[in-house]
């Protein structure tokens, strides 16, 4: 038996060759030319001595070429290895060492960056996104921490369109159980996991989303602003778009008028976004009331949507919520709110499709469901379920039991199916829809020469949903550092999204019986700042 991830895209050309696949600023691409351009780019990738199983990371942002080598590589028979680009070029540089990654394939906009971790991680990069019609990308956004594009694209890295080779004649023959995206996401231990994801996970978690959970259809119109190198994107809004036939319009980076006035010129039906995306969406259209809106359904994830902002997006977008559960390791969706079932506000839904999702009790060792009503760890198990952890079957073990995946989330399940996400056990911050570990920034904070001790938390945040927040205590009370300095050396050590932008200087930490420190204490009481 075979099965290839890239027959979701093959499969839609051979179906509607005509029909706009990608809308990217001027850019109307259909799903032949789609196809085509990722057949000729997995030509290039085989002329460069790809072959089936080789890992090929990407870095790419939300433009028509992210598509294209993300089904090229499919097509040549690789495993996609997306790359977070709000990495640092040394964060990234793990991600290529650890995945095995043979070439890193970036954009030209991310070329320096691109070019410097390719360097540390002691592979080649190869350019791509040049020529074309598509929008020029707009300029950086220097307060939200954005890179401008790298001036020096043309003489820093070879042109993967400049690779002689034939185009592929079609996508190289996979197994179900092989691999085809290594997603890289992280454990409380703060060290980056490549979970892996089969080809069955990502076929399945998009048939599912298209036909069951979601119910999409080829007329739709779908906003894509969640990047394309989440699982989120990846999966709920381009694999599932594809699978139907739909057109996905692609937005670079989310800004809130902006999306609305993409959803107005394009009549777009279908939006997918975080909780603070949609807090943006009601707060611009609140104040603009934009005209012609034609949204039928929006689908919320990535962390829990307030109940106030729901109702706002029902009344100033006029369109019902859907909110939905998952994880990298579930491909994503575990879990939504589905038309079929019905929703329930400040529930996740009932699980999706083929897959079972139940309460457990945690800890480890042998799994032990809990009765309905219970509030236990959610525990899934099905099509969805990924192969395990790249290279660390320990960690493997560890998160599996019986078939299940513990998710490390505590939730309940009530008589009629509906699931509730009630903690998270894993101290996780979900800043703007992605998770930040604190481990992972305390261990980078406590290189600080002037840091004794450091704590991270989440705090509550109007736009960011939750911020991140660095409890210090001073070597030196006396002359502690200022929070501005402590946020300016974390932001050249931290990926954009991991940086601590609040700074709280105490003089100890509050400690439990087995000297552990109370994280729950703190954000009881360390005060979210306004900004």
């Amino acid at each position: 038996m075979s099965l290839s991830l890239a027959c979701v895209l093959a499969e839609a050309a051979r179906r509607y060759p005509d029909r706009t696949a990608v809308i990217d600023g001027p850019l109307h691409e259909t799903y032949a030319e789609l196809w085509a351009g990722a057949l000729a780019r997995g030509g290039a990738l085989t002329a460069l001595g790809v072959r089936p199983g080789d890992r090929v990371a990407l870095m790419v942002p939300n433009t028509v070429e992210f598509p294209r080598a993300y089904y090229a590589i499919l097509a040549a028979g690789a495993v996609v290895v997306p790359v977070h680009l709000l990495l640092t070029p040394a964060e990234a540089a793990f991600v290529l060492q650890d995945s095995g990654a043979r070439l890193l394939l970036v954009d030209r906009t991310l070329a320096g960056a691109g070019a410097e971790a390719a360097w540390l991680a002691g592979i080649p990069a190869v350019g791509v996104g040049v020529g074309g019609a598509a929008a020029e990308p707009e300029p950086a956004d220097p307060a939200a921490g954005e890179p401008a594009a790298d001036p020096g694209w043309q003489g820093v890295l070879p042109r993967l369109e400049d690779t002689t080779a034939a185009p592929l004649r079609s996508y190289a023959t996979r197994q179900p159980a092989d691999p085809a995206v290594l997603l890289y996401t992280s454990g409380t231990t703060g060290r980056s996991k490549g979970a892996v994801l089969t080809q069955l996970n990502l076929v399945m978690n998009a048939v599912v989303n298209a036909f069951d959970a979601n119910d999409v259809t080829p007329d739709d119109v779908v906003l894509g602003c969640l990047p394309l190198f989440h699982a989120y994107g990846q999966t709920v809004a381009m694999n599932t778009t594809f699978r139907v036939g739909a057109t996905l319009v692609l937005m670079g980076r989310f800004r809130p008028e902006r999306a609305l006035e993409l959803m107005v010129r394009h009549r777009a039906t279908v939006f997918h976004g975080v909780p603070t995306m949609y807090a943006a969406l009601v707060e611009a259209a609140a104040r603009r009331r934009p005209e012609g809106l034609a949204l039928r359904m929006c689908v919320s994830g990535g962390a829990a949507l307030p109940l106030a902002v729901l109702e706002g997006v029902e009344e100033h977008l006029g369109a019902p919520v859907f909110e939905g559960y998952g994880l990298s390791e579930t491909s994503p969706t575990a879990a939504v709110n589905q038309p079929h079932f019905g929703r329930r506000a400040g529930t996740v839904g009932h699980r999706i499709w083929g897959v079972e999702v139940e309460i457990a009790r945690p800890g480890t060792g042998p799994l032990e469901l809990l009765p309905t009503g219970d509030i236990g760890e959610i525990v899934v198990r099905g099509h969805n379920v990924f192969a395990g952890y790249h290279g660390l079957p320990e960690a493997t073990a560890e998160a599996t039991a019986d078939g299940w995946f513990r998710t490390g989330d505590l939730g309940t399940l009530d008589a009629d199916g509906f699931l509730t996400v009630v903690d998270r056990t894993k101290d996780v911050v979900i800043r703007g829809g992605f998770n930040v570990y604190p481990s992972e920034v305390e261990d980078v904070l406590l290189r600080h020469p002037a840091i004794a001790r450091v704590a991270v938390i989440g705090l509550p945040h109007p736009r960011h949903g939750e911020e991140v927040c660095a409890v210090v205590v001073p070597v030196d009370p006396a002359d502690p550092p200022s929070p501005a300095e402590i946020t300016a050396w974390a932001s050249e050590r931290l990926g954009r999204h991991k940086y601590p932008r609040q700074v709280e200087i105490v003089a100890e930490l509050p400690l439990g019986p087995s000297l552990k420190v109370l994280k729950r204490e703190l954000r009881r009481t360390v005060t979210p700042a306004t900004g």
